[in-house]
């Protein structure tokens, strides 16, 4: 019996950049792998990231964060961690051998007015949406190795 790879996208702060990476994660490999998000200390999505996502063409929608609780009890093919690296801190996944560390900004943290902080969730809304297909071409022979 053949199982799904698991991927668990993490942030230390507000869910948007997981919840965006899990968007896009889950529109480029469709039905290859499951997909997951959470976050340490919100799981509610901010308004905004939604409209962005739409931009592209992603509905994240539907996407509930899974409890951080739970997650680190879980095995996870890939955790892949989305906060800044030099400013947040973030836990261990005793079960999961690949882990990659994604060195983004917090869009949440921006100030300014209404389009400034339009301007950030996009220009990291596209570095993720970059990250993403780079990490899935990376896998994706892994995936077809055992096919």
């Amino acid at each position: 019996m053949n199982h799904k790879p698991r991927v668990l996208f993490f942030s230390t702060g507000d869910t948007t950049r997981s919840q965006m990476a899990e968007g896009f994660l889950r529109k480029f490999a469709g039905a290859e792998l499951t997909v997951v998000s959470t976050a340490v200390q919100s799981t509610a999505s901010d308004p905004l990231t939604h409209d962005l996502m739409q931009e592209v063409g992603v509905d994240i929608s539907n996407q509930q964060p899974k409890d951080v609780a739970e997650s680190l009890k879980e095995h996870f093919s890939y955790v892949i961690t989305v906060c800044d690296a030099s400013k947040e801190r973030f836990p261990v996944w005793p079960f999961t051998r690949n882990i990659f560390q994604w060195s983004l900004v917090d869009p949440e943290l921006v100030q300014g007015s209404y389009e400034q902080k339009r301007q950030v969730f996009r220009g990291v809304r596209d570095e993720i949406n970059g990250k993403v297909r780079e990490f899935l071409s990376y896998i994706r022979p892994q995936l077809h190795a055992g096919s």
